[in-house]
């Protein structure tokens, strides 16, 4: 029977810390050590584990091998249970401590993260939350590589192997810009903006969402405008250069700029955006994770329930649409105008 490698717990953090960074010197500086500690350990691993994990080029710093990818997420999966089992260890005053590090969908971020890393702070004092801003598929591989322990984001195409809890749903909505006639309603349906022009959130994922939500309605849309950025999309809607699908809706109705927009629900029956805590499948979740994960739920639904302006009850509001479709059968606007 062949004897097992003796590899240390310094050699795995070490290996870690200069696969995140593709460079033993920045990894040397984080732990206080010479440079020459990481690479005599990293070659000392490989050597022990039998295959290459780093290709050093001169001046270039380095680039994982396909094995050493493969090898970083299974030790960051080890050194994410290590700290488990360290942490129910010291639990005696249930206390959860160290760092946890979360990726949050870029479009999420601003309605979530802050509230979210306040109630961490108030709540869990020696806890330090690390946040990555991601899109779709950055967010799958953050967890599939181990870079974070949770994903807060859209149930955006994760995959089999990627465990996650729906907390809140997202419904879309339409924006106008505040001068449209349509800006007064509760409520539109999707083919009164048959002949409006679209400003689309671009993102991977998102974009294709958008799309199909119109498309529901029988709705090709004339794209005239797109951006990966949620602001910039709401500024191009108040200058009346079209009109947008969101998911997320701001606590006031003002841009970047000082204009506006109009938010209005739509009549159609269109799907929401499931918004989910999702972590890598079988993965014990440390107690920092499981923490998190109690105040991500709290602070998603405690955000959805707060209303915003120009939101109304859907009581009633059926009736008022449907007699504006008979006396202004399709809204020809300034967005038309350029």
């Amino acid at each position: 029977m062949s004897k097992r490698p003796e590899i240390t717990l310094a050699q795995l953090r070490y290996f870690v810390a200069a696969a995140e960074r593709l460079s033993m010197t920045e990894a040397a500086q984080a732990f206080f050590v010479a440079q020459s500690a990481i690479s005599a350990a990293i070659a000392q691993l490989e050597q022990q584990v039998g295959v290459q994990l780093f290709i050093r080029q001169r001046s270039k710093g380095l680039v994982l091998t396909p094995a050493g990818l493969q090898f970083l997420g299974d030790v960051r999966a080890l050194l994410l249970s290590l700290d488990g089992a360290l942490d129910s260890a010291r639990g005696v005053d249930n206390q959860v401590r160290g760092t946890v590090r979360i990726a949050c969908f870029v479009t999420l971020a601003p309605f979530l993260l802050p509230e979210l890393i306040t109630r961490c702070r108030t709540a869990h004092p020696y806890l330090d939350v690390t946040v990555e801003e991601v899109d779709a598929e950055d967010g799958r591989e953050a967890l599939r590589a181990g870079r974070v322990e949770l994903l807060l984001s859209y149930d955006f195409a994760l995959g089999e192997t990627v465990e996650r809890e729906v907390v809140v749903q997202a419904p879309p909505h339409v924006i106008l810009p505040a001068g449209h006639p349509l800006a007064g309603r509760a409520q539109v349906f999707l083919r009164e903006l048959s002949r409006e022009k679209l400003i689309l959130l671009d993102l991977p994922h998102s974009r294709d969402y958008f799309l199909r939500v119109l498309s529901s309605a029988g709705l090709e849309p004339d794209i005239r405008h797109r951006s990966g950025s949620y602001e910039t999309v709401r500024s191009l809607v108040a200058h009346g250069h079209g009109f947008s699908v969101l998911n997320q809706r701001p606590a006031h109705d003002l841009t970047y700029d000082g204009h506006s927009v109009a938010a209005l629900s739509i009549a159609d029956d269109v799907p929401s955006l499931p918004v989910v805590v999702a972590s890598l499948r079988g993965v014990r979740q440390s107690a920092r994770a499981r923490a998190v994960s109690a105040i991500i739920r709290d602070v998603a639904v405690r955000t959805a329930s707060v209303p915003r302006p120009g939101t109304r009850h859907r009581h009633g509001t059926e009736r008022q649409v449907s007699a504006t479709l008979q006396t202004h059968p399709s809204s020809e606007s300034q967005m038309n105008r350029d």
